[in-house]
Order: C-alpha cells, then structure tokens, then sequence
C-alpha cells in the first residue's frame, strides 16, 4: 500500500468519523426534540427521557441497518464516483465506527459507572441535557457541535430525579455514591406517582424535563 492511498484511507475514515458527530447533533435536535413527539424517532426518543433507562430493543436493529445504509449505500457510491472506492468504503467506514461509537457511550453512560476522565465528562454531559435541559447538549460523544451552534452548557451538579435515578449512582443504601457527590444531586421523591408519571410524559415531549 503506498503513502498516497495510506493517507487518503486516513482521512477518509477521519471524515467518515467526523460526519457522524454532525449527524448524531442534528438527529438528536432536531429529528428528536424539536418534533415534540411527532414521528416514530422522536415519539421513541422522548419516551426514553421519560423512563431515563436505557435497553436493547428491535429498534436498535432498524437504526443500525439505517445508519449502515446511509454509509454504504449513500456515502460510499458517491465518494467512489468522486474520488474512488478505496475512499468510499473508507468514509463509510469512518461513519459506521463513529456511529457504534455513539450507540456504545449512549448505552453504557445510562448501564455503567464511569471509570474514565471521557465516560464521566459523557455521563455528566449527557445527563445534564437529559435532567432539566433537553435543549442543550445534543451530542453525545463529543461536544463540538454544541459549541458551534451555541447549545453547548457546561454542568456543574446536575439535578437526578430519585424517579429517575440510573442504578449505577446508587449505593447499597440507596444514597448517591459518595464518588459522585461533585457531580450530582437528588432530588424529590423516589416513588414515583401517576401524576408524576403524568407529569414526565408532558415535560419529555414539551422538551421541557423534570428536574425535581
């Protein structure tokens, strides 16, 4: 292989990688909260605010098989006709592990306890848009593009729901870990209510969270 196709390969995947991060903002904005519900991604994005819990389901399968189609049978023949298939199959590529990328950091952020400087900025990032301010913070992974198109906020301790709690924070006791204390605080009930209930559902699809 020489240099000219190593480096072309490289950035091609860089800008597949790269292309991603812009799409999973935009997705997440716009097709997810600033539709309030109406269409199958948003309606399903907004039931997940409500619950703050994360599981796999088959509409993992249909968005991977989207996302890889958009990749390989949208990026990957235009570039080809471009430049070449070499540089095709590498941006979809890129785009593909950019994608898994984010479905990894979005599931673990919700499944496990940070152990890293990266997943505990991604948690703290991310559960700050999910509790209290779901119009900012729109990636996932990185936050670039937030700061590009000014949504980008900087959490100090978000606010946690006890409703909304995700297991990892806890204690035996059910107290907020002691490692997280800089990071987050409790607040309200821990049994939720069917007003409460109630009341998530409508904050989630007016893009207006509960916080308490």
């Amino acid at each position: 292989m020489n240099l000219t196709l190593s480096i072309t390969i490289l950035i091609c995947l860089a800008a597949g990688a790269g292309l991603w991060t812009l799409a999973e903002y935009l997705l997440h904005r716009f097709a997810m909260h600033h539709l309030h519900g109406r269409g199958i991604m948003s309606r399903e994005h907004l039931e997940h605010h409500v619950t703050s819990q994360w599981h796999f389901d088959v509409n993992h399968i249909l968005s991977w098989t989207g996302m890889l189609l958009v990749g390989f049978g949208g990026f990957a023949p235009v570039t080809a006709w471009a430049v070449s298939w070499t540089a095709g199959l590498a941006l979809a590529v890129g785009w593909a592990i950019g994608y898994f990328h984010y479905e990894a950091r979005h599931a673990l952020a919700h499944l496990r306890n940070p152990s890293t400087p990266y997943t505990r900025w991604v948690a703290r990032h991310h559960f700050h848009h999910h509790f209290g301010h779901p119009m900012a913070n729109h990636g996932v992974s990185v936050a670039w593009w937030d700061r590009v198109f000014g949504t980008y906020e900087r959490p100090t301790r978000v606010r946690v729901p006890r409703r909304l709690v995700l297991p990892w924070m806890l204690d035996e006791h059910g107290e907020l870990k002691a490692e997280h204390a800089d990071d987050y605080v409790l607040v309200g009930s821990a049994d939720p209510t069917e007003r409460t209930r109630h009341l998530d559902r409508a904050r989630a699809f007016s893009s207006v969270a509960p916080v308490d």
